[in-house]
């Protein structure tokens, strides 16, 4: 199975090996596979001698499974097992435990300590909306900032919300820009009488509008925290598009990660004309769980209509065996009424014009035990002998339509799957006739999902080799 000849194959090798790669972002749709990836590009990086981290801002605990690591947290923990001169680090982002290193860094004691215990923080900080894509850039700026590692590869959270840390600063400014903010800073900036005097107008009101909703306390908190803030509003800002520019610098990769389904591709699309957009490297389009066939000849049509040929010849078989071939039924008293459905077409009975000798004789021993008659004839060793139920005339038949049974089921089980097999090429046709300029590499689905180091490693050969396996 190949892609179409228009989308351009993805090596990933030499994308792992060029120290001048520094960052690789894995983004792409729910269900993906980017987990995976992202594990299994680390695992192959540092095998041929990259000192690569890992950062997953999807909190689903994979990451650590695969790599044996009971958890990860903010830390990167070293993962064991790599084989080659290379080392592997693995973290999840932990938001909270990020932004408290942040206050912790660029505020004194003090002020840290009334930041960290404010109420309104505390809130923030464990789950305010677009904080987690924030605090990924602020992750991604301190790793890099720390050169201790030649490679950075970044799992993005699922859905389109993967690509939400790109608009992290403008978010954050408009948030530090808003009224809210501003009416809240002001007191401090102010200072003095007037500024008590602009504090007491301006809480009540808010008092009188959303101190209703949120109470009287909550905006207190809020305007504590937001003047305790204030100094470290500028750096948030300027560390956000330092980060930015980071992304778009040549040193950093994106990978596209998708399946072959229409929805997975078209979010996959999304990315791509996205990236396109902030004007950031993409280097490909990772395409996962792509199934294949080893009897890719054998079209669903043909298999199919096998299939009922096969289903055809057993119903006319079953009509000969027990009516003749267009003949009446024998009678009840006749010796071809008592012997099994196609027993005679397996063994001729002795002709008797005839008188057969010693050596073309069939001997029929009793076996009173079983309730069976064993056919054996003379020149056959023992051990070969055939055991032919009598009592039970429809063993002989019932195993000859089991195995056609098997062989249509198997010939339908294979039409299914090049019919699944044609789906996916339509879809991947639609998404490189849209954009031919993607880089594109298959990976064949497996029977199971990655579980361990050792599956991480399969993924990565089976994303290097698939380059040159897509060229024959």
């Amino acid at each position: 199975m190949t892609l179409d000849s228009a989308a351009a194959p993805l090596d990933i090798d030499p994308l792992l090996d060029d120290r001048d790669t520094r960052i690789i972002v894995c983004c792409g749709s729910g269900g993906v596979g980017k987990t995976t990836t992202a594990a299994a590009l680390g695992v192959r990086a540092a095998e041929r001698g990259r000192k690569v981290v890992v950062l997953t801002i999807d909190p689903a605990r994979r990451l650590a499974q695969s790599m044996g690591i009971d958890s990860l947290d903010n830390t990167p923990r070293r993962v064991k097992g790599v084989e080659g001169p290379g080392e592997l680090h693995a973290m999840m982002l932990d938001m909270k435990r990020t932004f408290d290193e942040i206050v912790e860094a660029h505020a004194d004691a003090d002020r840290a300590r009334a930041i960290l215990e404010n109420p309104f923080y505390q809130s923030l900080s464990a789950g305010f909306a677009g904080t987690q894509e924030y605090m990924a850039m602020e992750k991604l700026g301190q790793l890099r900032a720390r050169d201790a590692w030649d490679l950075i590869i970044v799992d993005t959270p699922p859905s389109r919300s993967a690509l939400d840390f790109l608009d992290a600063p403008k978010r954050l400014g408009s948030f530090l820009d808003g009224k809210f903010i501003r009416l809240l800073m002001a007191p401090a900036k102010m200072g003095g009488r007037a500024g008590m005097k602009f504090l007491n107008v301006g809480m009540s009101m808010m008092t009188g509008t959303l101190g209703k909703l949120l109470g009287g306390q909550f905006l207190r908190d809020v305007q504590t925290f937001v003047t305790a803030m204030d100094t470290m509003f500028g750096g948030f800002r300027t560390r956000a598009d330092a980060t930015y520019r980071l992304l778009q610098a040549p040193g950093t990769a994106f990978l596209v990660v998708a399946a072959p389904e229409r929805d997975a591709l078209r979010e996959a699309a999304y990315f791509v004309r996205r990236l396109a957009a902030e004007e950031m490297p993409l280097a490909g389009l990772v395409l996962n769980r792509v199934h294949g066939s080893g009897a890719a000849r054998l079209s669903a049509e043909r298999a199919r209509a096998a299939a009922e040929n096969l289903e055809e010849g057993r119903m006319a078989d079953r009509i000969r065996g027990n009516a003749g071939s267009g003949a009446t039924a024998p009678d009840s008293s006749s010796p071809e009424a008592s012997e099994p459905h196609g027993l005679h077409e397996a063994v001729e009975p002795p002709v008797a014009a005839e008188p057969a000798s010693d050596a073309d004789q069939t001997e029929k021993t009793p076996d009173t035990s079983a309730g069976r008659e064993t056919l054996r004839t003379p020149e056959d060793p023992e051990d070969i002998a055939t055991d032919v139920s009598v009592s039970d005339t429809g063993d002989a038949d019932a195993s000859v339509t089991t195995v056609e049974q098997l062989t249509a089921g198997l010939l339908y089980l294979h039409a299914e799957r090049m019919q699944v097999l044609a789906r996916e090429q339509r879809t991947r046709d639609r998404f490189t006739a849209l954009h031919p300029e993607v880089a594109v590499v298959e990976v064949g689905a497996l029977p199971g999902d990655v579980h361990d180091l050792a599956g991480l490693r399969t993924i990565g050969e089976r994303l290097a080799s698939a380059t040159s396996d897509m060229d024959k």
